[in-house]
């Protein structure tokens, strides 16, 4: 698809997704009525007005008791701090104007290269959904730094502190992403009318396979090796001395671990097994989604495929959450809303992880590709003298033969198109 044809949609999810995020932060004030803690109860109020929290411009207390708070300078002049109120607004309006920079560009990739037409509404709609919980959770770790300055105490634990930001308002972010991404879709479907032939790409069978391991073999790096909790805790204590960017355990474990686990000491060993299945959902999402990306994409190149590898990951870390809430054992004593406290975590680590994973099955797929199509090639000369076996029969397996999504071995759509 061209860019004048998938930049529509892509504003438009992403206006969309700024102005839902706006209403939603605008609310936080109708949680605090007398009326909605009644209906919703405190605890549901409470829980929702803190999910709501980081996306408001009414200041939280902390900021307002420090703007409300005059102190006296060292030549005995009245100092007014409502310049922390300021710097609070500031930090608001980077964060709504981030979530449209951020948004957009993604969704333009995934539009572009995979448009909701021939069978790919299904793939645009998630992986246009996962992007919007990226561009939120970028959006929010960016105007950290504004926020933290605001409650005056900037320089105290500022790498801890801004762990804690990246991860705050993720749980509505989900929802609302959702939304933008519906109608981001619905929006490419009719820019996508009159844009000529979408095919799918034809891509080896086998080079995708091994692709889509060795992307998910790096996703496992994390999810396995780095979130076992001795390997956590080292990261967790790492310290570079002190100063400002001391003490950065808790900013590496947002941005390196998808998870955490240890061996079955002191549980049975069936329900440690059977927690592990949401790790397990992760990896299978994510091998899955490696394996058809590169079918689905009217062009297979390494920005798409690393896009791509985000988008994965980051529905895999959704499709285990929802597990884990379904495998949770407070179910029956706990609401709806406090089981879903965990949703939406892990989306920096994804980030990190899932552009490697996607640039490194792009690598894979190009070389694994190269070498099948050489060898259809040769294949063929040898047909050509005498030498070879012949042309493969229609149907039949081979190199050269085995793919999927057309007729070729070539990682490229026939048309120029997309």
């Amino acid at each position: 698809m061209e860019y004048r044809r998938a930049a529509i949609p892509a504003l438009v999810g992403g206006l969309l997704l700024t102005a839902l995020l706006w209403w939603a932060g605008a609310s936080t004030q109708a949680l605090r009525l007398p009326g909605t803690v009644d209906v919703l109860g405190g605890l549901t109020a409470a829980q929702l007005e803190h999910w709501l929290t980081p996306w408001s411009y009414d200041p939280p207390p902390s900021v307002r008791i420090g703007a409300e708070t005059f102190g006296v300078g060292e030549d005995g002049a009245t100092i007014d701090n409502s310049r922390y109120l300021s710097l609070y607004t500031t930090g608001m309006q980077i964060r709504f104007v981030a979530v449209l920079l951020f948004f957009v560009p993604g969704a333009l990739l995934l539009v572009r290269r995979l448009p909701p037409v021939n069978g790919r509404v299904p793939a645009a709609l998630l992986a246009v959904w996962a992007w919007g919980l990226v561009a939120g959770t970028l959006a929010v770790a960016v105007s950290a730094p504004w926020l933290i300055a605001a409650n005056g105490r900037g320089s105290y634990r500022f790498l801890p502190q801004l762990a804690g930001m990246a991860s705050a308002g993720r749980q509505i972010l989900v929802l609302v992403a959702f939304v933008a991404a519906v109608v981001a879709v619905l929006a490419a479907r009719v820019t996508a009318k009159g844009a000529g032939p979408l095919p799918r790409a034809a891509v080896p069978v086998a080079a995708a396979r091994l692709a889509a391991t060795v992307g998910t073999a790096v996703i496992a790096v994390s999810l396995v090796v780095l979130s076992y909790q001795p390997v956590a805790a080292t990261l967790q204590t790492a310290s570079t001395g002190t100063g400002l960017f001391a003490e950065p355990g808790d900013l590496l474990r947002q941005w390196l671990l998808l998870g955490s686990w240890a061996g079955p000491a002191g549980t049975p060993v069936g329900d440690w097994f059977l927690y592990r299945v949401a790790d397990a959902l992760v990896l299978a999402v994510v091998w899955w989604s490696l394996r058809w990306l590169p079918v689905l994409l009217t062009r297979t190149t390494v920005p798409a495929m690393a896009t791509g590898g985000v988008c994965a990951t980051v529905l895999g870390l959704l499709v285990s959450q929802l597990a884990q809430m379904v495998l949770s054992d407070g179910g029956m004593r706990w609401g709806l809303v406090q089981l879903s406290a965990g949703i939406g975590g892990g989306v920096p680590a994804a980030l990190t992880f899932g552009l490697l994973a996607g640039a490194t099955a792009a690598v894979t797929l190009r070389v694994a590709g190269g070498r099948a199509g050489a060898g259809g090639a040769e294949a063929g000369r040898g047909a050509l003298d005498g030498t070879g076996p012949g042309p493969a029969a229609p149907g039949a397996t081979g190199p050269g033969a085995d793919v999927t999504g057309g007729s070729g071995s070539d990682l490229r759509p026939p048309s120029p198109k997309g």
